[in-house]
């Protein structure tokens, strides 16, 4: 009889812990997370600059810019981006990194081309921080250019003639100048 009556304690205390760690992890996520408004944002993504699958890939991309302040003038140093896309012939984001911006506010990485989800062209998703703020963009690319959306001009409108992204192919290889502010 006393089995029965440990166990019954045992299992009652383990339906408390494990409702209240139900009722917590909600909590506790979200106080470590930002909220996207982006499909396949993940906040552990690993530092690197090289998102391809194959160092040989055919159909790479490097992108390239210069993150500037609020005043749009003033490069951020050390400021983090952070970029992801869905992978090749994949409906998953797969790809993705996070950046530090140099002295000169530069960041830089290549990746393979993404997939692109159905109806829209094929995009990277930037989220970039400074010690001020946080914005979230898109970067749309085609096989004949890079694209800003207009929630992204709304946005960055006062870099003027730096808004708007370059794209250059030399050799085979293609180069996206791609500008953001915080």
């Amino acid at each position: 009889m006393k089995n029965t009556t440990s166990r019954r304690l045992f299992m009652r205390n383990s339906a408390f812990a494990i409702t209240g760690l139900a009722v917590l992890t909600p909590t506790i996520t979200s106080a470590f997370t930002s909220e996207s408004p982006y499909s396949g944002y993940n906040p552990y993504a690993e530092t690197k600059t090289d998102l391809r699958t194959g160092v040989f890939s055919s159909n790479s991309v490097a992108v390239k810019g210069t993150l500037y302040g609020k005043d749009d003038a003033t490069p951020l140093k050390n400021a983090t981006v952070e970029v992801w896309h869905l992978s090749p012939n994949s409906s998953k984001y797969r790809h993705r990194a996070k950046l530090k911006t140099d002295e000169q506010g530069r960041y830089e990485f290549i990746t393979d081309f993404p997939n692109k989800e159905e109806g829209k062209s094929a995009r990277i998703y930037f989220k970039v921080s400074s010690s001020e703020s946080i914005s979230f963009t898109e970067l749309a690319l085609t096989e004949q250019g890079a694209h800003i959306t207009g929630e992204h001009w709304a946005k960055n409108r006062n870099l003027g003639e730096k808004l708007f992204p370059i794209k250059e192919t030399f050799l085979g290889e293609t180069t996206i100048h791609f500008n953001l502010s915080v």
